[in-house]
């Protein structure tokens, strides 16, 4: 029924990596590894500190330009424990190590700062938040170094240079060698999009201004289109007023830049599809669309990401609500 209500085609080939769907809490289920068998693998012998393992589960991915992926592994706990031996021992893969270990670094240093206001932020946290972005800023770049084409490290660095209040200056260099790594790249821009907000000092509207720009720039079908949906949730982070993108204009330009973008025949639903779906179902529903909403909630058929869900107090709880609604 909703194929011929939507102009939804045959289905393609099954995907043979695909993890099997978990049982469903109310319908739903939260996609993990990407939903990928391998990644999984990945993730597993991450978990175990196996790293011969993790770099025999790489070899179908390549890190240096799959941010999903590296992001995934940058997630796993207790890979700083570990990963600094790779380092200096493996020659053969010492970018790999690099790379992921300054990834890691980051996102363990926001462990250690928490997402507190910064004036609720002890001085023992900013310490340890800072040595570790500064260990995760020297690693990031040698890998860059040792592997020139690599965009993922340039990626990690903007959320350093955020992190460590580097400045514009510095800032706009590290994005523009992303940019010439990896010009239509989504989590570069995505990246950027956070760093023209308000709360990081941005001008008020700059940042939905870039993503209309940089989302014209694609072709039909390409998931930079999802910029335009995040800069709008950015919005309504910003905002104080809950029901700031309910509006017709923004009902329209959420709709098409959906059509144009996950909806489109030449989408390709690679690991970590959900979580473009993910990003368009929520602005969407925050915007009180209806019609492509429930189209995107269809195809989602339940799958739920973290991201940018965890945006809101209770995420799997508004996802859940959106979703019966839809």
């Amino acid at each position: 029924m909703f194929g011929r209500l939507f102009g939804r085609g045959e289905e393609g080939p099954a995907d043979p990596y695909a993890l099997p769907v978990p049982r469903r809490k109310n319908g739903m289920y939260t996609v993990e590894a990407l939903g990928d068998t391998r990644v999984l693998a990945l993730l597993e012998a991450a978990r175990a500190g196996d790293w011969e393992a993790v770099t025999a589960a790489l070899v179908p991915f390549d890190l240096g330009r799959d941010h999903q992926v590296l992001g995934e592994l940058a997630d796993v706990d207790g890979v700083q424990e570990w990963i600094g031996r790779a380092v200096e021992e493996d020659k053969e893969h010492r970018p790999e190590a690099l790379l992921i270990s300054g990834a890691r670094h980051i996102i363990w240093g926001w462990e250690a700062r928490t997402s507190a206001r910064a004036v609720d932020v002890s001085r023992e946290q900013w310490q340890v938040f800072h040595e570790r972005l500064q260990l995760a800023e020297q690693q990031l770049f040698e890998a860059a170094e040792l592997r020139p084409e690599w965009v993922t490290p340039w990626r990690r660095l903007l959320t350093s240079g955020r992190g460590m209040s580097l400045g514009d200056t510095v800032n706009e260099t590290r994005f523009e060698a992303g940019l010439r790594r990896e010009p239509l790249g989504l989590e570069l821009h995505t990246e950027w999009l956070s760093h023209l907000q308000p709360r990081w000092g941005g001008e008020q509207g700059a940042a939905l201004a870039f993503a209309r720009e940089a989302s014209a720039r694609a072709p039909e079908g390409h998931r930079l289109g999802c910029l335009v949906a995040m800069a709008h949730i950015e919005d309504w982070v910003e905002s104080d007023d809950e029901d700031c993108l309910d509006r017709p204009e923004i009902q329209a330009e959420l709709a098409q830049a959906a059509r144009r973008s996950i909806l489109h025949p030449d989408y390709e639903r690679r690991p970590g599809w959900h979580g473009d779906f993910n990003i368009f179902a929520m602005a969407l529903a925050l915007s009180s669309e209806s019609i492509v909403c429930r189209r995107v909630f269809h195809e989602l058929d339940g799958a739920y990401t973290t991201w940018p869900w965890t945006f809101t107090a209770r995420p799997e709880k508004l996802y859940a609500h959106y979703r019966r609604h839809a």
